[in-house]
């Protein structure tokens, strides 16, 4: 028998692609019913399809995770369609534009933070708050990064939102650990996906030098980080709070 999600309800944002898509499928495998927030609407409401033809339930909302009002709507809409939250997985987030630090703008450090770490502490502070009102607690997994972890070089606006994420996740684990809350993340190396596809897709330098930095001789595939998030969601998790976990190949092993 797999880990067991049955009976809970679960929401995944950034859930239509990537990480999020092979997440939401796992979760619904799993028992769980599942909500789906995405920026694609189209992309979000065939991932529903596809989990309702597998014998699943879920949901599609459309949300910007970067707008309180919209976190506030998601998490109404999964309150009205099942009443309760018993886990999330924090996931949408962007890169940055992979330039020198003196290089980069304005612009782009309000965009990619107001995503990577203001999207996820929307999102905790409400997932949070609907918990503690049940009070049966509940599983919250971010996505941060091995550039969670480690600098990155030519990303120092995404890593700084990573490494933010690794904090957000510790502090809340510890500010909720008595209330049976328990608060983790998830640090994927090069995952072969939309959003890697630049480095796992190509061929030349870049590919060369990343490939070289995962000790398992590949990149990861999404399917791979799915598993650890059910599992970090999953009663087998239980006495896991406050981690930040590689799914990496090696990438920070010292």
């Amino acid at each position: 028998m797999g880990v067991e999600l049955t009976g809970k309800v679960a929401v995944v944002t950034g859930g239509a692609s990537g990480i999020g898509h092979a997440t939401a499928l796992a979760m619904s495998t799993a028992g769980a019913r599942v909500a789906i927030a995405d920026l694609s609407e189209a992309a979000g409401t065939a991932l529903v399809g596809e989990i309702e033809a597998r014998g699943g339930e879920a949901l599609f909302v459309a949300t910007d995770v970067a707008r309180a009002a919209a976190v506030d709507a998601l998490f109404d809409a999964v309150k009205a369609r099942w009443g309760r939250l018993d886990c999330a997985f924090n996931n949408a987030g962007v890169a940055d534009s992979s330039t020198n630090l003196a290089d980069t703008s304005e612009d782009e450090w309000d965009r990619v933070n107001a995503i990577n770490l203001k999207g996820v502490w929307l999102c905790l502070r409400r997932e949070i708050r609907d918990m503690l009102a049940q009070g049966t607690g509940g599983a919250i997994v971010n996505t941060a990064s091995v550039a969670g972890l480690v600098g990155w070089k030519s990303s120092s606006i995404y890593t700084a939102t990573k490494h933010g994420v690794v904090g957000l996740t510790r502090g809340a684990a510890l500010d909720y650990a008595r209330q049976g809350i328990r608060v983790n993340a998830v640090c994927p190396g090069v995952i072969d996906t939309p959003m890697g596809a630049p480095a796992t897709q190509s061929e030349g330098r870049v590919h060369d030098i990343l490939l070289a930095r995962h000790p398992a001789g590949r990149f990861g595939v999404a399917e791979e980080v799915a598993r650890a998030v059910v599992w970090l969601c999953s009663d087998e998790a239980s006495f896991t709070t406050g981690h930040a976990l590689t799914v990496d190949g090696g990438y920070v092993v010292p």
